[in-house]
C-alpha cells in the first residue's frame, strides 16, 4: 500500500493525471500491473503500449473501460478494458466501478485505483485494504499538527536530557531519570513515524515538512540507543559486582523493539519501561540509584572515536571512574595513547564544568 501511495502522491505523473480527470468531473478505473493474472480478467479493450503521460491518461479516461498500466506506472498497456473478476469475491462497495476495483484487488495482488466523478475522490485498493486519498491541504494540516507535537516532545526531551546529564555528573541518577528520557525518545520516534506516513502521501509537496522533521529529530535515535547502552543491565557481573559494559547491539535493538510495541498508556508507566530495561529492583521502586557506564558523556566529546570510547568504558566500567581517571591511566589503555588520552580527559573536564554551570544557571 505504501508503494502504491508513493505513485499517486502529489508531484507524481499519475497523480497529475488523476487530478486532471477529477477536475473535468470524470471518473476512472486503473489497474497498476499487467501480469498474466490481470490480463486473464480483461475483456475487450485495445492495446496502447505507450509511455505514460498525464495527458494521455486523461484522454483515455474519457472512455468507460478500465486502464491497465505496467507495474511501475510508466507505461499505459491497455485502455477501454472490461474487467471481469469473480462475482463470488465479497465486496462492501455499491458503485459498479468501486465494486470492480475492490474485487480485482482482493483477487490479484495489484494496486487498483478508482476515481469517482460524483464524489471527486480517489480510492486506492490493495488486497483487502482500502484507502481514501484525502485532499492535500488536509494532509498538510495534519502533518503540521504532528510537527508541533514533535517540537513539544523534543523540548521536553532536551530538558530531561539536561537533567540526566547533571545527575550523571553528580552521581545521583535514579531509575526515574533514565525512564523519563526513554519515554520522550520513544514518543518522539512514534510521532516521527506518523509524520513519515503523511510525507508518503504528500510526495513533493512534503519537502518543507520533511526538513522540519529531520531537524527536530536530529540525534534522538542516537540518544535513545546510548541511554539504553549506558543502563541496560548485563547478564554477567564485573568487578565488585558491577555489571560489565558489554551490551550488544542486538540487545539494544530488542529493547527498542519492545518499547516501540508498548501501548501508549503502558509507555507512560515508569515501572513498565524500567522492567523492560531489567533495571535493578525497578519492580519495587523507581528511585533506586543507578550508575551509568559513561557512553553518553564520552560520545559528546568531539573526535573521540567509538572504538576508543569502548576501550575506556571496558576499562573503567562506570562513568564516575572515568571522570576520576587520570590522563596517565587513560593513556595506559591499549589503543588509546597520549593524544587520545589528553583529548578524553580534557573533554570530560569540559563536560563536567558545563554540566555544573548549566545546573546552577551560571
Amino acid at each position: 500500500m505504501k508503494d502504491a501511495l508513493k505513485m499517486i502522491a502529489p508531484g507524481q505523473p499519475l497523480r497529475e493525471g488523476l487530478d486532471h480527470i477529477l477536475h473535468a468531473n470524470k471518473g476512472v478505473l486503473i489497474v497498476i500491473g499487467d501480469q498474466a493474472d490481470v490480463l486473464d480478467i480483461c475483456s475487450g479493450g485495445f492495446p496502447v503500449n505507450t509511455p505514460f503521460t498525464p495527458q494521455m491518461l486523461y484522454e483515455l479516461a474519457k472512455m468507460d473501460g478500465a486502464i491497465i498500466l505496467n507495474q511501475e506506472a510508466t507505461e499505459i498497456v491497455m485502455a477501454n478494458v472490461h474487467l471481469v473478476p469473480s462475482a463470488s469475491i465479497p465486496t462492501d462497495e455499491t458503485g459498479t466501478r468501486h465494486r470492480t476495483a475492490e474485487r480485482v484487488a482482493r483477487s490479484i495482488d495489484v494496486p487498483v485505483i478508482s476515481a469517482s466523478e460524483t464524489m471527486s475522490t480517489i480510492a486506492l485498493y490493495r488486497n483487502t485494504e482500502k484507502y481514501l486519498i484525502p485532499p492535500t491541504q488536509w494532509i498538510t494540516n495534519k502533518a503540521n499538527q504532528a510537527l508541533q507535537t514533535l517540537e513539544r516532545f523534543k523540548n521536553r526531551l532536551d530538558t530531561v536530557n539536561a537533567e540526566l546529564n547533571a545527575h550523571e555528573i553528580g552521581d545521583s541518577v535514579t531509575v526515574r531519570d533514565v525512564v523519563e528520557v526513554l519515554q520522550r525518545c520513544e514518543m518522539a520516534m512514534r510521532i516521527s513515524d506518523e509524520i513519515e506516513e503523511y510525507l508518503i502521501e504528500l510526495g513533493k509537496d512534503g519537502r518543507l515538512v520533511e526538513l522540519q522533521e529531520k531537524e527536530l529529530l536530529g540525534g534522538v535515535q542516537d540518544e535513545y540507543r546510548l541511554v539504553i547502552k549506558d543502563y541496560l543491565s548485563s547478564n554477567t557481573a564485573g568487578i565488585n559486582g558491577i555489571s560489565t559494559p558489554q551490551v550488544t547491539m542486538e540487545r539494544i535493538d530488542e529493547v527498542m523493539k519492545k518499547l516501540s510495541t508498548l501501548p501508549t498508556e503502558e509507555l507512560f508507566d515508569l515501572n513498565k519501561v524500567a522492567t523492560i530495561l531489567d533495571l535493578p529492583n525497578s519492580h519495587t521502586s523507581i528511585d533506586i540509584p543507578l550508575e551509568p557506564r559513561g557512553y553518553r558523556l564520552l560520545y559528546r566529546i568531539p573526535k573521540l572515536s567509538p572504538a576508543v570510547i569502548d576501550k575506556i568504558v571496558d576499562k573503567f566500567c562506570t562513568l564516575q571512574k572515568v571522570i576520576r581517571a587520570s590522563e596517565k591511566e587513560l593513556e595506559a589503555i591499549e589503543g588509546v595513547g597520549p593524544q587520545k588520552a589528553r583529548l578524553a580527559k580534557d573533554g570530560v573536564l569540559r563536560l563536567v564544568e558545563t554540566s555544573i554551570l548549566g545546573h546552577y544557571n551560571w
